[in-house]
């Protein structure tokens, strides 16, 4: 079921009344969702994303999808649709944008909402089309209708592409929520019609599939919530995704309840819940709302803050106040609420963070001492639902690690879909549906391209190595000035180290190495520098490796007197 990329050529051409599908991103990670379908030479996008980086990714702001399988196919495009307003969905738009800002964009009311508020801080103002659940609408050769789908988000939707080639549904990302706080359903019904027609490749959410039974309702969430807040003796602090307008909107009504205010932190926060009160999706009681500067006057227990943080991010407001680097200031009696779940690889970032409110005196509530998240993604249960809903003929599970991905795939096939017909890929992998068959037929590149502060796609990987090791071992640099003619040390070797040793005269004892092998290529007859600083590393490097255990960044420096 596995087709990683080095045992695949280039795909051939598209045979002709064919539909192809290409992951760019999404596939073997939880972020950077976009897939392309390719269809009578005509390209439609779904969903255009970034991943958050990890640890071993030091200075990187974002990850985008590798966008050259469409750069000399911009014109191609017939648009980009948006299955719901996260970042992993839509965040990589305005670096693809940039480069034909005139792409239509298809998507929902809030989700075209929250792009456009994002575009707008790019100065980006490209054409959109508003669409919503049981609508069909032609985007070149794709015929594009509209479903109704739950997600931590409201207006989430899930896409049933038709072309001659076949029918595909993509689920985008979804779960089954029977009694969603807005009232609006996954429409299994359509679910089910479009199954009754035939799909021939269903692409479905794959994050929650190792876990058993179904999704917690969001409704649960709830009385854990107030008990949250009935025990809070002072401020209570709620982080969570800026996106999350369930999530808010039940802290509205408790702090309501409860006699409190609240006030938004965060540039993301505050945008966002703007968006969202502007259309109606965010219901604001009134007097409830106010700014959180006013907040600073009013007794600690009649105030409630809603920020951004809950991954750990170390510039969001909720990091800068476990490290004191915040105008509000943790103090004993505090109450911080995580009301979101851990996406994997933030662990660690989270618990630093959980740690350092602590230190100051708060109690911090989280997934792992109460019931205060819910997810967005459709457990094992709601799968298999599904799967025997919509009776798919070939099966990609998307949206997820590699474990998650196989994990779907194994329900498809518990379900009566063939296991040749369940195609677990990396990003990159191409598949071609022909005659109802979907089958793999290559691969494309398909790179991390790295955002570092104004910089795309500049980062390599070599230089993640050389900052992994600055960051884990430090630097030694060495400096040493020769005779132009004879080889000879006139000054130097001097040393000087970060992040190694905490005495620079640890390093005396390589000093007589690096003579000892200058003196070898001034006999020789070696005057090159570039060669004379080769020499020099070795040096350092194999005392260092055998004498202090470390391998630190070493930087030798020969210069001809």
């Amino acid at each position: 079921m596995s087709h990683p990329h080095p045992d695949l050529a280039v795909p051939p051409p598209l045979p002709e009344g064919a539909l192809r599908v290409v992951p760019l991103g999404g596939l073997g990670e939880v972020g950077r969702n976009m897939t392309v379908f390719e269809h009578a030479g005509r390209l439609l996008v779904v969903d255009c994303g970034v991943l958050f980086p990890e640890d071993v990714q030091p200075g990187v702001d974002l990850i985008l999808p590798d966008f050259d399988y469409v750069r000399d196919r911009l014109d191609a495009i017939d648009g980009i649709v948006l299955t719901h307003g996260h970042e992993d969905h839509i965040g990589a738009l305005p670096y693809l944008l940039r480069e034909k800002p005139d792409i239509p964009l298809i998507g929902s009311r809030l989700t075209l909402a929250l792009v456009e508020a994002k575009l707008q801080e790019h100065r980006l103002h490209p054409y959109s089309l508003t669409v919503r659940e049981g609508q069909r609408e032609r985007i070149g050769p794709f015929d594009c209708e509209f479903v109704a789908v739950n997600h931590s988000i409201p207006d989430a939707l899930a896409v049933a592409i038709r072309t001659p080639a076949g029918l595909v549904l993509h689920t985008g990302d979804f779960k089954v929520d029977p009694l969603p706080l807005d009232g609006r359903v996954t429409d299994l019904r359509a679910l089910g019609r479009l199954g009754d027609e035939g799909v021939d490749l269903f692409l479905v959410d794959s994050t929650n599939a190792e876990v058993p039974g179904f999704v917690t309702p969001e409704r649960d969430i709830a009385p854990v919530i107030d008990r949250v807040f009935a025990s809070a003796r002072r401020r209570v602090i709620v982080a969570c995704f800026a996106s999350h307008v369930h999530r808010v909107q039940q802290v509205l009504d408790i702090a309501e309840k409860h006699g409190r205010k609240v006030g938004f932190v965060g540039r993301s926060m505050v945008r966002n819940m703007g968006v969202a009160r502007d259309l109606g999706y965010l219901r604001v009681p009134d007097g409830v709302v106010v700014d959180a500067k006013a907040l600073e006057g009013m007794p600690d227990d009649r105030v409630v803050l809603v920020c951004t943080g809950s991954q750990g991010e170390p510039m969001a407001a909720l990091s800068r106040m476990a490290n004191r680097d915040h105008t509000i200031r943790i103090t004993d009696g505090d109450t911080v609420l995580l009301a979101s779940s851990l996406i994997p690889g933030n662990e660690n970032a989270v618990y630093r963070v959980i740690n350092g409110l602590t230190r100051w005196g708060a109690r911090v509530v989280h997934k792992g001492n109460a019931l205060v998240h819910t997810s967005g993604h459709a457990s094992a249960g709601e799968l298999l639902h599904v799967y025997n809903l919509v009776g798919p003929r070939n099966v990609l599970p998307v949206h997820g690690e590699i474990r998650h991905l196989h994990a779907n795939a194994e329900l498809a096939v518990a379900t009566g879909v063939p296991r040749e017909r369940a195609l677990v890929i990396d990003d990159g992998v191409v598949v071609d549906l022909v005659d109802g068959v979907a089958r793999v037929v290559g691969a494309v590149p398909c790179n991390y391209v790295y955002v570092d502060g104004s910089t795309v796609g500049d980062v390599t990987e070599t230089s993640l190595k050389d900052r992994r090791i600055l960051r884990d071992e430090g630097f030694v640099s060495v400096f040493v000035a020769v005779d132009s003619s004879s080889g000879k040390i006139l000054a130097g070797p001097q040393i000087s180290a970060r992040g190694v040793v905490a005495d620079d005269s640890v390093f005396d004892a390589v000093v007589p190495l690096i003579e000892e092998a200058l003196a070898r290529a001034a006999q020789d007859g070696i005057s090159d520098t570039h060669q004379m600083q080769q020499l020099v590393r070795r040096a350092v490097g194999s005392w260092v490796s055998s004498s202090l255990r470390r391998k630190p960044m070493i930087v030798p420096v020969v210069v001809e007197v």
